[in-house]
């Protein structure tokens, strides 16, 4: 029964429920109630599932996240209409100064337009925004420097205001060294090519169901991105010639392409392997909703690259959640 179960199974079984159901069980029994105290189990809070008040939101914070809180998922407000709540910079910097761990926010389907950049938590290493709109200002090369000191990793999944100047505008977070842009259709070729001359340093690149080809994309990548570790883009536009131009990249570890968009230019297993071999240190090939696997291009590229971790399959399901 529930009750022979040692107190961390119970904790691994509770990590799994809403939050809402969370505060129900610890009304069943004093036991309960101290396990659903426990800090382990706020380490990771996804509010993506609930439009929160601000009220209810302001208790969760002084209750149970606090100083326990290193990462946490919240949004589901810009489509609830203009009476919903919204997120406030109030409630941004009372994040910032009473979860002085947090290192990972994921804000889905949020209006930031009113939410100036500063308001945001400076702990961050990992900011995600999905479905957001953002303020023109947030991403601008002439705001201060300091703003997030310690943000590595930033993820733009269909931003619509995220543009050229706003990707030359990253070089303000000093830290950053990973970035994805998913849906992101009003980055031009030029302004990657721009702004990844300036984005040298970046250790990772995924450019996922945007407007830009792939070759262009794999283009700017070579021109500029020499200590890249790992690429992860969608086929489309994607060539022989293209991939080629990673011939020979020094610290390549990890390549990614996926589909669906294939078309007749896609190169073959064996162009792909042939560009892959000129790779020193790749160790990871992965080639997602391509239809191959199981099927004699997947036994080329294995038999090609026994010091690599082949991985052929479908699509996931999920939009943008599976990079992490």
């Amino acid at each position: 029964t529930l009750v022979e179960l040692p107190d961390s199974v119970l904790l691994e079984i509770f990590s799994y429920l809403p939050v809402r159901d969370r505060i129900r069980i610890s009304r069943v029994c004093h036991r309960w109630k101290r396990l659903v105290d426990d800090r382990w189990l706020w380490r990771h809070v996804d509010l993506t599932l609930y439009t929160m008040r601000p009220k209810v939101m302001w208790h969760l914070l002084r209750r149970y996240m606090a100083s326990r809180l290193h990462s946490l998922r919240m949004g589901g407000y810009l489509f609830s209409g203009s009476q919903a709540p919204q997120l406030s910079p109030a409630l941004l910097r009372a994040l910032g100064q009473k979860c002085p761990n947090l290192k990972r926010l994921c804000l889905h389907v949020a209006d930031l337009s009113m939410v100036p950049i500063t308001s945001l938590p400076s702990t961050l290493r990992t900011l995600e925004l999905h479905s957001c709109e953002i303020s023109m200002a947030w991403l601008h090369k002439q705001q201060d420097p300091t703003v997030l000191p310690l943000l590595e990793c930033i993820v733009l999944d269909r931003v619509p205001a995220f543009r050229d100047e706003h990707l030359q505008g990253l070089t303000r977070f000093r830290a950053l060294r990973s970035l994805v842009l998913g849906g992101t259709y009003r980055v031009t070729e030029t302004g990657l090519d721009a702004g990844l001359q300036e984005l040298s340093y970046l250790q990772r690149l995924e450019v996922l169901g945007c407007t830009l080809s792939a070759d262009s994309t794999l283009l700017a990548i070579s021109r500029h991105l020499r200590d890249v570790r790992k690429i992860r883009l969608t086929v489309r536009g994607l060539s022989a010639p293209g991939l080629a131009v990673l011939e020979g990249m020094p610290a390549l570890e990890s390549l990614c392409l996926q589909g669906p968009l294939i078309t007749p230019e896609m190169p073959s297993p064996t162009e792909i392997l042939s560009s892959c071999l000129t790779m020193p240190k790749l160790r990871v090939l992965e080639l997602q909703g391509l239809g191959w696997e199981g099927q004699e291009a997947e036994k080329i590229l294995c038999k090609g690259l026994p010091h690599c971790m082949v991985i052929v399959r479908a699509c996931p399901k999920e939009s943008m959640d599976w990079w992490m």
